[in-house]
């Protein structure tokens, strides 16, 4: 392993403003190296947005990078999760066992903590949509047994004491964070907003270079309403972001805009997946991805954003499932070509 590889394995803190450090914490995921949790100054404690990893290690990880900000783990007055995946939310359990805090997050967790519940019945879920969009038994087969009993990254299931919406204040030393509601990527997921600084804490809603990925299968059209989430950001005018991965960022019209066109040039693959006429979803995601070589995790997310682009079409009108075909297959609307 090269030293360069070995040192983004290791939590660190950095101090990005007065009363705010960013905790680098490491994640196990190819192309993913980190997730940002993000230390707020609160009195003789920090309010904590996002946790991290759970599972082995994870903890060890988190208490690393607050140790390297001046504090314990003990010192944290509340947990405010920016939605429910495992690398935002997983130590939340864990965190409120040790500091005695309280959790604030959406109240559309569903679709991470019900998983975490019965993970063998959201693993059977998933497998009969990858089966109804064309997936291949062979390839289901090898999904299956790789997921079986894998670790969800969740130290234990943790419901908020809050629900994390519109008019809830938090409390910081940098004065008073506002939630908006900006779900898309999950169902879950929030931005804080602290008007007077025009600091934006953006999860995974926006990244400092355009990464897509939406929840699929639990709101009715994930894709356009990430589109609406990016306009309710926007609004806000804020001139610095701290995002769930990378380093923080300024431009962030610029980084919105950069989100509208790719959303705008995925779909424009799918729909020319389309005009050469009907096909499964599963036929769609190499034209999508770009590549004939498909990593069971580029299936999975490239299955994904696919079903949220055809399902965004339908509801436009612009594309249809053809009756009684099993697995499902897509066609485009009439007319809908020239769109």
């Amino acid at each position: 392993m090269s030293e360069s590889a070995r040192r983004r394995e290791i939590a660190r803190a950095d101090r990005v403003l007065p009363g705010v450090w960013r905790l680098r914490l490491p994640l196990p995921w190819p192309g993913v190296p980190h997730v940002n949790a993000w230390a707020l100054a609160a009195g003789s404690g920090v309010v904590l947005v996002d946790t991290g990893l759970g599972g082995p290690g994870g903890i060890k990880q988190l208490e690393l990078a607050m140790s390297q900000a001046g504090f314990q783990v003990e010192h944290v007055r509340l947990v405010v999760c920016t939605h429910a995946h495992s690398d935002h939310y997983g130590l939340a359990g864990t965190i409120l066992d040790v500091a005695g805090c309280e959790l604030w997050m959406h109240p559309n967790h569903q679709h991470f903590t019900k998983r975490a519940a019965d993970p063998e019945g959201m693993l059977q879920r998933r497998i009969e949509v990858a089966r109804q969009s064309g997936v291949p038994e062979e390839a289901l087969r090898r999904y299956q047994s790789s997921q079986r009993g894998g670790d969800l990254g969740v130290d234990r299931i943790a419901l908020p004491d809050r629900d994390l919406l519109p008019g809830v204040e938090i409390q910081t030393d940098l004065g008073v964070w506002q939630v908006y509601e900006t779900p898309g990527h999950a169902p879950s997921h929030v931005c804080l907003h602290q008007p007077d600084r025009d600091i934006l804490i953006s999860g995974d809603h926006l990244l400092g270079r355009v990464s897509l990925y939406y929840d699929y299968g639990y709101t009715p059209d994930p894709a356009g309403e990430f589109l609406s989430s990016l306009d309710v950001v926007d609004r806000l005018g804020a001139r610095l972001c701290l995002s769930g991965h990378g380093r923080p960022f300024r431009d962030v019209h610029g980084h919105l805009e950069a989100n509208r066109r790719e959303v705008a040039e995925r779909m424009g693959r799918v729909r020319a997946a389309l005009e050469e006429g009907p096909k499964t979803p599963f036929e769609i995601v190499p034209t999508l991805m770009q590549t004939e070589d498909l990593t069971p995790m580029l299936v999975n997310w490239g299955l994904s954003e696919t079903l949220c682009y055809l399902r965004h079409f339908e509801l436009g009108d612009a594309a249809r499932k053809i009756d009684g075909e099993e697995p499902e297959r897509w066609a485009l609307v009439e007319g809908a070509r020239a769109a």
